[in-house]
């Protein structure tokens, strides 16, 4: 992504004949600390087409990891698309493991906050 970033300020900056930050902010982060942040993170990935509006066909959003995910409240009926292959590593904390489903499972209609 910063990549990407400096190529098209780079590229505004040209065109604009100018010098000088085009983005101001390239990066923020926030270590998760508590079971509740990170059930929170968690959410809000794998629902984030739902905090924008977008209706999914099915239930839950192929273009995240949530086919594998196996915090869901519901168990799901929605079918994984052929030819997929697991993209995601087995979490290896206890915040990922266990402690965020103490504050409950993730609803596949839950809309992020």
């Amino acid at each position: 992504m910063q990549g990407l970033l400096v190529r098209i300020a780079r590229a505004l900056n040209r065109l604009w004949r100018r010098v000088g930050k085009v983005f101001a902010d390239r990066y923020h982060d926030h270590i998760l600390r508590t079971p509740r942040e990170v059930r929170h993170a968690l959410a809000y990935v794998l629902n984030n087409a739902r905090r924008h509006g977008v209706r999914l066909a099915q239930e839950i959003d192929w273009f995240t990891s949530g086919c594998w995910f196996d915090g869901w409240r519901e168990k799901l009926t929605s079918k994984l698309p052929s030819g997929l292959t697991k993209p995601v590593a087995r979490a290896r904390n206890w915040l990922l493991n266990i402690g965020w489903r103490r504050h409950g499972l993730i609803d596949h209609h839950e809309v992020p906050g």
